[in-house]
């Protein structure tokens, strides 16, 4: 019953912050430039991410020794660099904040659908077999 209510609700504030770091982006970038407020923004986000994970990960990192990760795993951090990048340039521009995100999610959509119907990335739809 919890995750009926505490999934739907943490993907809505996962949202808001992703509006908000989209926002405080393109704000920096107004003052230096998209690639500086990236690297900032990216460089703030890798030192917040090794705190928690000393706090949270290094106990389930030893409890899963036999888990391995696809080598495609770590290479998670570069499609959020290309979005905040990406996100900075275009908030700034006649799109701004709400066009910006909203193409955003059709991009999501439509890559969803792609991963979904021709299993990429071994990722199978729910009810597909």
């Amino acid at each position: 019953m919890k995750n009926k209510i505490f999934l739907p609700l943490l993907a809505i504030v996962s949202g808001v912050l992703l509006t908000l770091m989209i926002l405080s982006n393109s704000y920096l970038s107004q003052f230096t430039s998209p690639v500086k407020a990236s690297w900032l923004t990216h460089g703030v986000g890798a030192i917040f991410s090794l705190i928690i994970f000393i706090i949270f990960g290094l106990k389930k990192m030893k409890e899963n020794k036999n888990v391995k990760a696809y080598a495609i795993s770590y290479l998670g951090g570069l499609p959020g660099a290309f979005t905040v990048l990406l996100a900075a340039i275009t908030v700034n521009s006649p799109l701004s904040l709400s066009g910006s995100i909203v193409l955003m999610l059709v991009g999501q959509v439509i890559f969803g659908f792609i991963i979904d119907y021709f299993v990429f990335f071994n990722i199978k739809a729910k009810g597909k077999k």
